[in-house]
């Protein structure tokens, strides 16, 4: 296979050295043509001839390690390493953006409307395998090598023997059959570094994070991905913090995770593996998160987010990842799969996800989840409609959504969600502002609060809430929220409770009591004046729900409220007609609020944090989505008893319309909330908050924050 492997990347090479010879402008067509062709074949050859250093490196510091040799290869200087990063990714920046064959507009506009989506997704996945030649895997970048030169080999042919261009449908195909014929293997190698804590994508980050001097930042070059100044700047300050500082952080994420299981009534002693998902520069706390879970037994399983089209997940990112170089890039790029969405694709999609699960079914039993450090405080991203970008068409979006929720289901299989955790936290990166260094400690203060208070003042919280019907809240000023939400029904009152009293595990910093709310009589209108959701912004969003799920939804983003309404369908209802409300929460964290004021970041906070400032709203699936059957407690003794709604009860009869797995939290921040109050069986009320401040008895501590 070794030897298969390199024959296949020499041929590769020898051809693609030669169309730079071949193309001149009497034969090429148009100069657009002959630009792409000998461009995109140079890109190839640099990240090839890239890979196999790296990959020639990698071994050799293995053989010298393994001998106890000194003699392991030096790495080049730190501004030559710089330089090649930047050279790497500089066309795709949003300052040349406009003249590379990766932006739809400029292919169209380039090769036209038949041709130019099809030669853009094919710059779109050259584009997405610069990491792999720092991980010196030759096979990702010869494949893609060998499918641009079957699009080039065609091209030649047609115009030599027929002069023509081929055909869109021609081309079309090979793309198709490309993105078939390798879902098995891409499948399987995702899956494995997904699971397996000796995969070789896990292994190169362990070494990376546990064996690299962090004092010397040429190890963030090392990782392939895009690197800025605030990478650069994040490692240095990290580094700069004395050590208990750093236990301080790791501790307050890994032990989350810990207390994630022991809330949540799972056995965390069955579990072998956690996936560990971070941003570059944070290395310093990931080592000693990695140390703290080694600790409970736990390796870590560690896979980078990818660009490709095996793997992408719109223009979010799922596991490691370091600057994106440009949003808009992501965002233009995010509904691919528009080229061949078919049942037959889905089908496919399907069988190789399962079989790859089928290879690795004893590891995915034990692991137990994600562990996610998040950033914030990028420069706020409001996309652009391209009409040139690839569309998802009404008959596709609605395969989309069921391809989520069968992959869901297949994966709740392989790892049983009554049986996983994870956790989540959040800190700010350098463009937050000048103060970044003083937000940054004022967050790990946020994120590492006494939970005991938050708990005790959350328990009285509780105990009316437990009282209502349902809950009645209405927004203030130039908010028009007007929503009642149905609760469930106590049995055993004694016994029983509605919501969770939620302190600081899953979903960190502390500060938030939560429910699953009754479908039927759960209506009205959620409005928020702006609000992020996913890294994307929304003006004006508007959600009405009848009867718990969502009937209309709308945006300001955009001049024409088609657009707006399709805006949110595709990034918040992720294809779905409609969803749930699938959460009610009441956010408690007033510190965190009076923070973002403080520093006017309030519109660059992550909805991590900005859902414990106010009462939220999810929609998609409950909290408790696939661990319905665990029994889960309140540190007051009482169970917790509303976990499911009219649709996830289905998952007894008829599971393929119980989960939509997807789960976006929309919170009303205190300052645009007139009233939340308790409604009782009698239509008596007990306000909970009023004009954005607390005024149940028992939770007036929770306004000192405002009062400081």
């Amino acid at each position: 296979m070794v030897e298969e492997l390199e024959l296949r990347v020499s041929l590769s090479m020898e051809r693609l050295s030669q169309i730079g010879d071949e193309l001149t402008e009497e034969n090429a067509y148009s100069e657009e043509y002959r630009k792409y062709f000998t461009e995109n074949a140079d890109k190839l050859c640099k990240l090839i001839e890239l890979g196999r250093q790296n990959k020639s490196c990698y071994e050799c510091k293995a053989e010298k390690i393994k001998k106890k040799s000194s003699e392991i290869p030096r790495e080049p200087s730190f501004g030559k390493l710089r330089a090649l990063n930047r050279s790497l990714y500089e066309p795709y920046l949003s300052s040349y953006y406009g003249s590379n064959f990766v932006n739809p507009t400029y292919a169209v506009k380039c090769f036209g409307e038949a041709y130019g989506p099809l030669y853009c997704f094919l710059a779109m996945e050259i584009y997405s395998v610069i990491p792999d030649a720092f991980m010196g895997d030759l096979e990702e970048l010869v494949i893609r090598a060998e499918l641009f030169l079957e699009i080039y080999g065609l091209w030649t042919e047609r115009l030599m023997e027929e002069k023509r261009l081929p055909k869109p449908e021609e081309i079309k195909d090979i793309l198709y059959w490309f993105v078939s014929d390798y879902s098995d293997l891409e499948n399987e190698k995702r899956v494995r570094a997904m699971v397996d804590p000796d995969s070789p994508e896990s292994s190169f980050f362990y070494d990376l994070i546990m064996n690299s001097n962090l004092n010397d930042l040429r190890y963030l070059m090392r990782y392939g991905c895009y690197i800025t100044m605030s990478e650069l700047q994040t490692a240095k300050h990290l580094n700069e913090l004395p050590q208990k500082t750093i236990k301080l952080i790791a501790d307050t994420f890994t032990e989350g995770y810990r207390i994630g299981f022991e809330v949540g009534n799972k056995d965390l002693s069955k579990k072998k593996t956690v996936n560990i998902r971070y941003c570059a520069g944070f290395e310093r706390i990931i080592r000693q998160a990695i140390l703290n879970f080694e600790e409970m037994g736990l390796r870590p399983v560690i896979y980078r987010a990818s660009d490709s089209i095996f793997h992408k997940k719109g223009n979010m990112k799922i596991g490691f990842y370091g600057a994106v170089a440009n949003k808009q890039l992501d965002y233009d790029h995010r509904e691919d799969e528009a080229l061949f969405f078919d049942g037959n694709y889905k089908t496919r999609k399907l069988e190789t996800l399962q079989e790859a699960y089928e290879k690795v079914k004893d590891l995915a039993k034990v692991h137990a989840g994600p562990a996610c450090m998040e950033v914030f405080g990028e420069d706020p991203f409001e996309p652009k409609n391209r009409p040139a970008a690839l569309r998802l068409s009404e008959s596709m979006q609605k395969r989309k959504a069921e391809y989520q929720q069968e992959a869901g289901e297949m994966i709740n299989r392989y790892i049983p969600g009554d049986e996983r955790s994870f956790t989540i936290i959040a800190f700010p990166v350098p463009e937050i502002g000048d103060d970044y260094e003083e937000i940054f400690d004022e967050i790990v203060k946020i994120n590492t609060l006494d939970y005991r208070m938050y708990a005790d003042i959350q328990e009285k919280l509780i105990q009316t809430l437990d009282q209502a019907k349902c809950v009645h809240i209405r927004g203030m000023g130039a908010n028009h929220t007007d929503l009642t939400v149905q609760l469930v029904e106590l049995k055993d009152p004694g016994k029983q409770t509605k919501f969770e009293n939620c302190v600081a595990d899953v979903n960190i910093p502390v500060g938030e009591v939560f429910t699953s709310p009754v479908l039927q009589g759960t209506n009205g209108v959620l409005h928020v004046s702006h609000v992020y959701l996913n890294e994307l912004y929304y003006e004006d969003l508007e959600i009405r729900f009848e009867n718990g799920m969502t009937k209309e939804v709308s945006c300001g983003n955009f001049e024409d409220q088609e657009t707006g309404c399709r805006y949110v369908k595709e990034n918040v209802l992720f294809h779905h007609d409609s969803l749930p409300m699938g959460e009610f929460a009441i956010g408690t964290n007033t510190t965190a609020y009076v923070a973002a004021e403080k520093y006017k970041i309030a519109d660059r906070l992550p909805i991590l944090i900005a859902e414990k400032m106010g009462p939220h709203f999810a929609v998609g699936d409950t909290c408790y989505s696939h661990s319905e059957e665990v029994r889960v407690y309140n540190p007051d003794g009482k169970e917790i008893v509303a976990k499911d709604n009219a649709l996830s009860i289905l998952r007894k009869s008829n599971p393929s319309k119980a989960y939509f797995n997807c789960h976006t939290d929309i919170t009303i921040p205190y300052d645009e909330l007139g009233i939340v109050e308790a409604v009782k069986e009698d239509g008596s009320a007990i306000p909970v908050i009023r004009n954005g401040r607390f005024v149940l008895p028992g939770c007036e501590k929770l306004n000192e924050a405002f009062e400081k």
